[in-house]
Formats: structure tokens, sequence, C-alpha cells
């Protein structure tokens, strides 16, 4: 039998509103480069663990960027499977789910009252069955519990993870007899204990499962997990990992090298590789006072030149069009013009984005004049500037002194729900539901001719 070769990755958040800002130029450039890993590396399927979106209700330039992937794929010649996750809505993924199998695409929103339904056929490039797959989403506690009165939050938790690893088992063994002798892999969209998370991932499963221990997962060849953003494996277990996310989701996971994991099976074992994505976008948090931020600031844009040009020394040569002939040819891959240069080699022509902390001892009442001053002669964006708060007393202090200049809208909303007693769907849904009402405004900006983003050259927005 030929050996078959599955792409694992999760948490793309296609629809993402960093600070007010689109990510859809950088989601754009991440499909390109993952359709000519597919070729280069002779992927037969693609394997998302959840998050698709970024929240319930996706604005329709992300339901675009879902449709170009599912046929850039296709296009490429690989199976894609599309799990749900806690930021994905079921009925949204589920709308074209029939649709999308005509186009080798297969979608699990939730969990299913038939649990043939979440078993997969991988196939390789020969059209054999070359695995199974227990394709496990976002388990919400409704699908696999029932509530009992009386119950301690202890109890809940109890009860949580016993359903979860239950649903585990149960799809193993169905597994094992749909497809005797075939190396099983399994998927979840959950935390595990030991598991790193970042700023950007909201937590699941808030008063009922904190983390769920590895070793309740069944002894299947492989584990595919999405959630978490760092990628990582869990324990010492070398067949139960997270890709992480393919872009960096806030700025604390600026420094991580993103990658994807690349499994390959061959009458034994998985072999597990990474693959490195490229950098879309810079982003970086600069700390220093008023007096050393120019000097970081400047280091920063020199760094990024330096990586710029080793980027494109060490990238294989290649592009879209080598792989796949005139892409102008073939619609289902067509790539708009702003977002097609060197995607491939990941090549950093975006405009960074920063944020300034300012680590100055006296309360500043104009922070943005001298750090507009700085930005002159750079091609930077900065999307938030904040002073660095202090322990105790005077972070209350310092707080108290916060002024809706150092806050974007989107953080001014989440501020104002989170004194809210929703639960998470909903807050998740409340949150799309702004990022799309923000995006229609500065649609009708644009429409009037009035700018719907900061100039780096020009004062920051209040």
């Amino acid at each position: 039998m030929q050996p078959i070769r599955i792409i694992h990755t999760s948490d793309w958040h296609l629809g993402q509103y960093f600070m007010g800002q689109s990510r859809q130029a950088e989601h754009a450039k991440l499909i390109d480069w993952l359709a000519a890993e597919i070729v280069r590396h002779k992927v037969d399927v693609v394997l998302i663990a959840g998050d698709l979106f970024d929240s319930a209700s996706p604005p329709s330039y992300a339901r675009e960027l879902y449709s170009r992937l599912i046929l850039t794929v296709r296009d490429a010649g690989a199976q894609l499977v599309l799990l749900g996750g806690n930021h994905d809505s079921v009925s949204v993924l589920n709308e074209s789910r029939d649709l999308l199998r005509a186009l080798e695409t297969t979608v699990v929103a939730a969990v299913a009252e038939d649990i043939s339904e979440q078993l997969v056929t991988l196939r390789n490039s020969a059209g054999e069955a070359a695995a199974t797959l227990c394709a496990i989403p976002y388990i919400r506690p409704h699908e696999v519990q029932r509530s009992r009165a009386g119950q301690s939050a202890e109890d809940k938790q109890r009860s949580l993870q016993q359903a979860i690893a239950e649903h585990y088992n149960e799809l193993f063994k169905a597994a094992k007899e749909f497809n005797k002798n075939l190396p099983v892999i399994m998927t979840g969209h959950l935390t595990t204990i030991g598991a790193t998370v970042s700023e950007s991932v909201r937590e699941i499963y808030v008063g009922s499962l904190q983390a769920f221990p590895a070793s309740s997962f069944p002894p299947a060849d492989y584990v595919a997990l999405g959630h978490i953003h760092r990628p990582q494996r869990v324990g010492s277990s070398e067949h139960i990992r997270y890709s992480g996310s393919p872009i960096p989701l806030a700025f604390d996971e600026a420094g991580q090298q993103k990658q994807m994991n690349l499994l390959t099976f061959n009458s034994g074992a998985a072999t597990i590789e990474s693959l490195p994505v490229p950098c879309f976008r810079r982003l970086a948090s600069i700390h220093g006072s008023l007096a050393t931020l120019p000097d970081k600031l400047a280091d920063f844009v020199a760094t990024g030149i330096q990586e710029t040009a080793q980027s494109m020394d060490s990238q294989p040569a290649g592009s879209i069009a080598d792989l796949f002939g005139d892409v102008g040819e073939s619609p289902s891959i067509a790539v708009p013009a702003e977002t097609t240069t060197n995607s491939v080699d990941g090549d950093l022509t975006l405009t960074p984005w920063l944020e300034i902390v300012v680590e100055q001892d006296e309360y500043l009442s104009d922070l943005q004049s001298p750090i507009q001053a700085m930005l002159e002669g750079y091609d930077l964006e900065v999307l938030r500037i904040r002073r660095l708060r202090k322990a105790g007393a005077q972070a209350l202090q310092q707080q108290s002194m916060e002024t809706l200049d150092e806050l974007d809208v989107a953080e001014v909303f989440e501020r104002r729900l989170a004194l809210e007693p929703l639960d998470e769907d909903d807050k998740n849904t409340l949150v799309g539901l702004h990022a799309s009402l923000v995006e229609s405004l500065k649609s009708a900006d644009d429409d009037h001719g009035e700018p719907s983003g900061q100039s780096p050259n020009k004062p920051l927005a209040n």
C-alpha cells in the first residue's frame, strides 16, 4: 500500500479583527502557501481541527476565504476535513456540508447522534483506504451528558470529563471495527492538562472542565488537537499534538514559529514533521521609555529587513504559477492581485503591526504625540499604546487613569461584555455581531471616500 500524507492544522480564525484590523490579507497568503505545500509534499489530506472562523457570525469576506480554501485544497489534489471549534457556529458550518461533499470536503460541526457520521476514511493518492479518522469536534456539554440537579461544580467537572472520555472510546472502538488493521487518527478541540496557552485563547468548559487528561485518550496512532495556539506535544506523548494557529493571533504569539504538522503513515507508526509557516505580517510588542523607544523601533525595522532578505534566500525557488501553471486560467485558485506577490515565499510586504508599551514612572497625559513623531519615515502601524501597569495599589491607580485613547473599539466592547452573566457561546456570538457592525461602518466610510484605517504618517485615532 502506498503511504498517506496528512497535514494537521487548526485555529485559522478566519474573520478575526485584531484590535479592529482585518487579517484578510494574511489569510489569503496563507491559503496560497498551503496550496504550494500540498503539491510540494504530495499531501493526500488536510485536517483542520476546529476554529475555522473567529466568531459564530463571520463577516462575508471570511466566508469567501473559507470557500476559497476549500476550492484551493481540492484543486491542489487533497481531501479536506473540517472540524467545528468553540468559536464556530454549528449551523453556519452545516449549511454547506452536503454541498461540500462533492468537493472532497468533509465537515463535522458537532457531535452526531449516529457516531458513524464521525468516522471518515482517509485515502492515499492511489485511492486506497489508508487510515480511519475519528472526527471529533469541540464537544458541547449538552451533546454528551445530561445535567442533574444538585451536582456540585466538582461533580459536573468529573461527569463531563467522563462523558468526553466515553465518546472518544466509543468512536475508537467503532473505528477499529470499521476499517480493521488501518491506523486510527483522532481529533479534538479542547484544553489538555499541561498545555501552554496564550492571551488569544478563550477558555472553554468554564466552570465545568478545566482540562482533559491526556491519559483519557484511547491508544490512537495520532491525536490531532486544536484550541491551543502554541504548537506543542502533550506531555511526553509524541503522537498527541497541537499544531497551533498558523498565524499569530495576539501580540504574545508574535515570537512563535508558527507551523503545521505533516504526518506520513507507511506500514507502521506515523513519522511527524513540522512545516514552518512563513510570517506574512510582523507583529511585535515593543517596551521602553520615551527615551529608549526610538532606538528599539530602529532595531525592529533593521531586523525586519534582515529577516526578509534571509527568507528570500532560504525559500525554495518557485511560485504558485510554477506549481499549478498559470493561476489566471483557474478561477478556483485565482488570487487577488494585492495578495499575490511572493506569497509562497512569505515575504514581509504587509505593514507591521505594533503594540507600544511605555515604561514610564510618571503619568503622561499625551503619549500619542511623541510616539507619532518616532514613527515618521517608518512603514509601521501602531495598533495599541499602553503604559506598563504596576503591581498592587499603584496598578489600580494607573488603571483609573486609563482613557479611551488607550483602547480600541473591540476592547471597550469586550470589557463591557465581560460584566454580563452570559455563557461563552453567547459572548462569542455577540463579539462576532459587533465585529460585523464595525466592518459595515468602515465600509460605509470607504463608500464616502473617508479612510477606514490609520496611516503610519497620520495622527493615531482617538
